[in-house]
């Protein structure tokens, strides 16, 4: 067959047969390695331990060290193991897809009757017989004819359909988990021992049409999570507790913030308190930009079709566009982004290289069609406002203006309590406008403005705008979840569309350098990550209602009122409760909504001209002079901008 050579992550080399298996490769290192090997790194791509390895390679032995192999193996095989599991307890099921997710797998099933919390129970016990009997796995590459023969004669239709979809007429790798199998490519581990049975769980069904399509066959999705041990489960597990408490739904009921219609899906009806908390962002964010010397400006929310078409939208952009069209037969679209409309503010009137940077902010309304499976109260929606500004700037300022936009973006989630933060670079995608050289111009600064920076970040190949490439901000939360942010993006394409120029020191007029960029990104979802970082309890400066003053007897209402009116002078949020109620319920009433500080009057406070001071989620109270509650807030109502 031939000598291959083989080289290993320390650089030593080895010749062995062509067609030698990671498993023997193992083997041959040592009888200890053997047996904790799981698969392995060939050139870079995740490898079986049967596979052959037929030419000259660089290889890697993974055991349940490596954390990444080895969470997609135990999620991979977790999924055919569920699938055996639920065709030896239902062998009339049909079984389709069953693809590692984050944090765990799914798989989908044709059932006629649907599946119960009792069933997941039942299935879990039956994926841990499986797991227990250490059952082998292997793994054969049949040709077409055979696996469609031997998926007919088995009555599974939906993978007969799969393989007439696969492209090409390349064979087709078969895997068995013990008697049972699928059609995969793997890999996989080698035993059904290998999956740690305690370390995963049965979560939910939800209902899957078969690939997608509304017109085809309702399948019932079955949804697990896996880890490698049972802590990494556990920890799970109580972070799925802790993120339902902090669901911004259930909070923003509870305090009453804003609410979804069917009217209007994926379209925030604010109310009143809600609303007081986004003006709040947005005046916390119009104050940062005007210091770093933005301008704020305006454009329309629905323009004429032949903009999109010059900034490009319409032609890589226009399935997620809303489109409109008049009786004088023009075509519309609400603007899904704000970028054109810049692009015609800047054009008014002649630009000198003296007057930049230019930089236009917009509070802009955009408009985005989301499917309606995806929308997630604030932080998935099809209506949205972006804190968005362009900066236009010559070539040779792009850099610094890079690190300014850094900087001012580090600083702001540093305000809201979010310093642990992770840069995403994204390049350039398949489907763009622009050159190459423009490209390579585009992402040379980005990285460049970061390496300076001193910033550590991970680059998305393939996963730039259409425009340009850019930098994603991703926030790590008090849960430890993720949420990605602000943006900011190199565009040298777009002034060329718009014949957007200045005039350099030369006389020369050329096209500046544009750089797009969102601080909060969408003020609705930076709303909703705000609500779940911090459990509804947010920090008084943001709080919409920051203070309720409640009377204990009907003789201080007075008192109360007063009150209310010197911490409004302050600037404080505050607000009376004189029902007649007594104190206890107020007290509960307020905390479920969140208030910070609950204030009681009764008639010792009077005559003293004291107030009984209650914080949300703090069991002690304090009686102090009016005046020094007053003074002590009014620090705190100071946003973290505006602190000396």
């Amino acid at each position: 067959m031939g000598q291959i050579t083989l080289t290993f992550p320390d650089g030593a080399e080895k010749q062995a047969e062509a067609g030698i298996t990671p498993a023997q490769i193992a083997e041959g290192i040592s009888k200890s390695l053997a047996k904790k090997a799981i698969s392995a790194q060939v050139n870079g791509q995740h490898w079986d331990l049967q596979w052959p390895i037929e030419s000259d390679a660089q290889i890697a032995i993974n055991t349940m060290k490596d954390e990444g192999p080895a969470l997609e193996l135990i999620r991979h095989d977790l999924a055919h193991i569920m699938a055996r599991a639920v065709q030896e307890i239902w062998p009339d099921v049909k079984v389709t897809i069953g693809p590692v997710i984050e944090n765990g797998w799914y798989y989908d099933f044709d059932r006629a009757e649907p599946f119960t919390p009792e069933d997941l129970g039942l299935i879990e016990e039956r994926m841990r017989k499986i797991i227990a009997a250490r059952d082998p796995v292997r793994t054969e590459v049949w040709e077409r004819a055979r696996a469609i023969a031997h998926y007919e004669a088995n009555n599974e239709p939906y993978k007969v359909e799969l393989i007439d979809s696969i492209p090409g007429d390349e064979p087709l790798r078969m895997y068995w988990h013990g008697d049972w199998q699928d059609l995969c490519r793997g890999p996989h581990l080698q035993h059904t021992g290998q999956v740690p049975g305690d370390a995963f769980k049965l979560m939910s069904v939800a209902g899957a049409y078969w690939r997608g399509d509304s017109d085809r066959a309702m399948l019932q999705r079955i949804y697990g999570v896996a880890f490698q041990n049972k802590d990494g489960l556990k920890k799970h597990l109580h972070m799925l507790e802790e993120a339902a408490k902090r669901d911004h739904r259930k909070l923003g009921r509870e305090m009453d913030l804003f609410h979804f219609e069917e009217v209007a899906p994926g379209s925030v009806f604010w109310h009143q308190h809600g609303w007081r908390l986004f003006q709040t962002l947005i005046a916390y964010m119009r104050r940062r930009q005007e210091a770093a010397g933005y301008q704020e400006v305006n454009s329309p929310d629905i323009m004429d079709r032949g903009l999109w078409e010059t900034s490009g939208h319409w032609q890589n952009y226009r399935e997620n566009m809303f489109q409109a069209e008049t009786q004088d037969d023009r075509e519309y679209a609400l603007k899904p982004m704000n970028c054109p409309g810049h692009m015609l503010i800047y054009n008014q009137g002649i630009k000198s290289y003296r007057d930049l940077p230019v930089k236009l902010a917009e509070f802009g309304k955009v408009h985005r069609y989301e499917p309606s499976g995806a929308l997630h109260g604030l932080l998935r929606v099809r209506s949205f406002t972006q804190d968005d500004a362009h900066i236009y700037c010559t070539p040779e300022q792009l850099t610094e203006e890079c690190l300014k936009v850094n900087d001012l973006i580090l600083s702001i989630y540093s305000d809201f309590g979010f310093d642990d933060v992770h840069v995403k670079l994204s390049t350039r995608p398949e489907n763009r406008i622009g050159s190459d050289e423009s490209w390579d111009k585009s992402e040379d600064a980005l990285r460049t403005a970061l390496d300076q920076a001193g910033m550590s970040y991970t680059i998305f190949e393939g996963e730039g705008a259409f425009y340009g490439p850019k930098l994603e901000y991703v926030l790590r939360d008090a849960i430890g979840r993720d949420w990605q942010c602000g943006t900011l993006q190199v565009d040298f394409n777009l002034p060329e569309r718009f014949k957007t120029t200045y005039t350099a020191a030369s006389g020369e007029r050329l096209a500046p350098v544009m750089l797009h960029r969102a601080l909060f990104g969408s003020l609705e979802r930076f709303t909703g990550i705000l609500i779940e970082q911090h459990a509804g309890k947010l920090p008084f400066w943001l709080a919409p209602r920051q203070v309720v003053v409640a009377s204990i007897v009907s003789d201080a209402d007075d008192f109360v009122h007063e009150a209310v009116a010197q911490l409004k002078k302050a600037g404080i949020q505050a607000e009376a409760d004189i029902r007649n109620e007594k104190i206890n319920y107020k007290v509960r009433e307020h905390s479920l909504a969140k208030v910070p500080v609950i204030l009681a009057v009764g008639a010792r406070e009077v005559e003293d001209r004291t107030v009984t001071v209650r914080r949300l989620g703090e069991k002690q109270t304090q009686v102090l002079p009016l005046d020094e509650v007053i003074e002590t807030l009014r620090a705190e109502a100071t946003p973290p901008d505006l602190r000396s």
